[in-house]
């Protein structure tokens, strides 16, 4: 699939830089959904620990082959990421129901992650406010995301940062933004 998409604000804040994916990144990105799978578990939380057992539900290599990954480099080196969906994966079709499908106009976050030495500068609230207004995909209209419902921090930072809840499902809370024109 040809990916139609413009990068409007190459730098997310002073010292990051968006940019997609390239397949030389993958070994980076892969170690950096691995820390934060490890970092997750430290906190008591099972998410994303299918990583830790070599298992990508996302085939994230896949994924940057695709086009669909989004990486947040500080001089060289990957500091944070996110897939980009333009089309609804079989998870977002079972969370959004009829909803997601190839004519919803939305865009679907998946895996974002930072590097936790940068846990605490806001790069995870670059990250997430570029997804909507930094990045341009054609004929797309509201960003969506989903998180575990009872993942309070999470289900807090969402809406501080301009996403509405849209409802619950198998446990998981659902939140989408309109992109601003």
């Amino acid at each position: 699939m040809k990916h139609s998409f413009k990068i409007i604000s190459e730098y997310i804040n002073d010292d990051f830089r968006a940019m997609q994916a390239q397949p030389e990144d993958t070994e980076e990105v892969l170690s950096l959904l691995v820390e934060t799978a490890e970092w997750l578990r430290s906190q008591g939380s099972s998410q994303w620990s299918a990583l830790l057992k070599g298992e990508d539900s996302h085939d994230t290599a896949g994924a940057i082959r695709r086009g669909d990954v989004f990486v947040f480099k500080k001089d060289s080196k990957v500091a944070g990421m996110v897939i980009l969906l333009q089309q609804p994966s079989a998870w977002d079709r079972q969370l959004w129901g009829t909803q997601a499908n190839e004519e919803d106009g939305a865009v679907y976050v998946h895996r974002l992650a930072i590097r936790r030495k940068y846990a605490r500068t806001g790069l995870g609230r670059d990250i997430l406010a570029w997804s909507s207004s930094g990045i341009r995909f054609e004929n797309k209209h509201v960003v969506r995301l989903d998180c575990v419902g009872d993942n309070e921090r999470l289900n807090e930072f969402y809406p501080r940062n301009g996403y509405t809840f849209v409802g619950k499902t198998d446990g998981y809370s659902t939140y989408e933004r309109p992109i601003p024109f």
